[in-house]
């Protein structure tokens, strides 16, 4: 399964193997490139997670955990997501300001949790066979899993067609399912539970600012989203498309990378 997506993370790769639980990692290195390695786990090695994506408040997180007192044995992003369990559980998510797809095993409760990032950037694919839960980052690890082909889904597949993209859980493959954006799929005592964590709010709303001040506003947010992107432990580029969103996120970008911005 992890032979199929090395080309996600070539860097490193890590497992954990434990009565029920298998657990792969494919490791693109961004944060702590020496002793980031995952899956990694909280103090007494109840909690074990794996994790694609970015946690850009990790630096903020990590500082509350600390003060009540947690111990990090990393100085990666990822460790605060088994701290921010062990002290809210499955409202750890609420606290994360990144793109994620996350998996988390809970020895104790021999509970395991997949959860996606708020508006789905980050993929995350499952399936359930024989009471046996198989999930990846994309479809193509899932496979090998598996005892047969998966079937085409006719039903997503004219969703494909007509909306450019399939709707819901569905996926292009019949019984294979991806988590959907801001929600968490819980897998426990042979039991599957859905749950919604965040969703879009579109509301009636009187602006009492002015145009100019809206704008101001924007721009500070843009520009604390994108500052906040910029930690990293490796050189930071940016993808020019001609447009005018890639060129106003560049030149954000540069206010805080003025020499080294690729």
């Amino acid at each position: 399964m992890i032979s199929q997506i090395t080309h996600r993370g070539p860097d490193d790769e890590g497992y954990f193997f434990d009565s029920g639980i298998c657990l792969g990692h494919a490791r693109l290195s961004i944060i702590d490139l020496d002793s980031g390695h995952q899956p990694i786990a909280n103090e007494d090695k109840s909690v074990h997670v794996v994790f694609n994506g970015e946690i850009f408040n990790y630096i903020e997180l990590r500082s509350d955990l600390v003060k009540a007192g947690h111990h990090f044995s990393s100085h990666s992003d990822t460790e605060v997501i088994v701290h921010l369990y062990e002290d809210y559980g499955d409202d750890f998510v609420r606290y994360l300001n990144g793109q994620f797809s996350i998996a988390l095993w809970d020895k104790n409760k021999q509970k395991l949790i997949l959860v996606r990032d708020r508006v789905g950037i980050v993929p995350l694919f499952y399936t359930y066979v024989d009471n046996n839960l198989i999930f990846a980052s994309e479809i193509k690890a899932i496979l090998p899993a598996l005892d047969s082909s998966p079937r085409i889904n006719i039903h997503a597949l004219d969703q494909i067609m007509t909306f450019w993209s399939s709707v819901g859980q569905e996926t292009i493959f019949e019984e294979i399912y991806e988590v959907e954006p801001g929600k968490m799929v819980a897998f426990q005592d042979g039991k599957v539970a859905h749950s919604q964590y965040w969703e879009w709010e579109f509301t009636d709303t009187h602006y009492s600012k002015s145009e100019h001040d809206l704008a101001e506003q924007l721009e500070d947010l843009l520009d604390d989203a994108i500052r906040l992107r910029l930690r990293s432990d490796v050189p930071v580029g940016a993808y020019l498309s001609g447009g005018l969103d890639s060129s106003v996120l560049t030149s954000l970008a540069h206010r805080h990378k003025k020499d080294d911005l690729r």
